[in-house]
């Protein structure tokens, strides 16, 4: 009788406007309780709810987005972005959550992410893992200055040395010969890691031996028939490679385990056109430029 009384002189009862306002910010107001979400005296209002951000938003004009996962240092992002930019930019994007410097970073998508391709050439899809390898400018620095020397020391001993492929070590593996199961060789052609492992190669025992990069965990997998050797690939010092004589679309290579040549670990017949793939990865760009 109260509210009719109201009503009939001209006069609101109080919280009638209130909830009047409210009633846009709700999920559409049909079938709702008009009540819902408020006390008896008002006090409490119910939150607008939020908007949910689509693939299509406004600040991406429409553009196709892809969602990824990016993995650095153990810690992992989820990262929504555009299927036709570029690695450049994804690069830039990487920089902005992690600090690191593009010039800095090694990023991997099945192999070295390629800078002037687009995520959609590249065939990147929802849920791709984009694992990111790569330190500090400080880090890189205190790194770097034993690996230079040791580099250089490297190859001052070199040149004083007769072909490494005419040193008696390696003749006894050679003089057997191009293994019929080695990789076919492209002279000439630089080309990213293959998908599958790098076989049918020699170690220094004259013994099968096969390269896998596991990308993913950062390790070079070097198989024999006997066993599997899991190594981190910041462990390696150096990687040395030198040209087959009479074969110089194939390289002889050594991965630096330890501080002198004793720890080189030979591999003969790789397939020239992967050389610089294998000492990118391993090493990376930015450590022996």
């Amino acid at each position: 009788m109260a509210a009719a009384a109201a009503a009939a002189d001209g006069t609101e009862e109080p919280g009638m406007e209130a909830e009047a306002q409210e009633l846009p910010l709700g999920c559409g107001g049909a079938g709702g309780s008009p009540a819902a979400g408020r006390s008896p005296d008002g006090e409490e209002r119910r939150e607008p709810p939020q908007a949910s951000v689509s693939n299509g938003g406004d600040e991406d004009g429409g553009r196709e987005l892809v969602e990824l996962k990016v993995i650095w240092n153990k810690n992992k992002y989820d990262v929504k972005f555009c299927l036709d930019s570029t690695g450049a930019e994804l690069k830039q994007k990487i920089h902005s959550l992690t600090g690191l410097p593009p010039a800095m970073q090694k990023v991997m998508f099945k192999g070295l992410l390629p800078e002037e391709k687009t995520l959609r050439e590249i065939k990147v899809t929802n849920g791709a893992k984009i694992m990111v390898v790569g330190s500090t400018i400080n880090d890189v620095l205190a790194v770097n200055t034993p690996k230079e020397a040791a580099q250089q020391d490297v190859k001052a001993e070199e040149n004083k040395k007769e072909p490494l492929c005419r040193q008696k070590q390696h003749r006894k593996v050679l003089d057997k010969g191009k293994p019929d199961d080695v990789m076919p060789s492209v002279k000439g052609v630089q080309e990213r890691l293959p998908t599958v492992p790098l076989s049918g190669m020699y170690n220094k025992s004259g013994g099968k031996v096969r390269l896998t990069f596991k990308l993913e965990q950062d390790q070079l997998w070097i198989g024999t028939k006997e066993r599997t050797e899991k190594l981190p690939m910041g462990s390696i010092k150096n990687v040395v490679s030198e040209p087959i004589e009479g074969h110089e679309d194939y390289h002889m290579m050594a991965f630096q385990l330890g501080p002198t040549e004793a720890s080189y670990y030979w591999v003969y017949w790789v397939p020239t056109q992967y050389v610089d793939a294998i000492k990118d990865t391993v090493l990376g760009k930015w450590q022996y430029f």
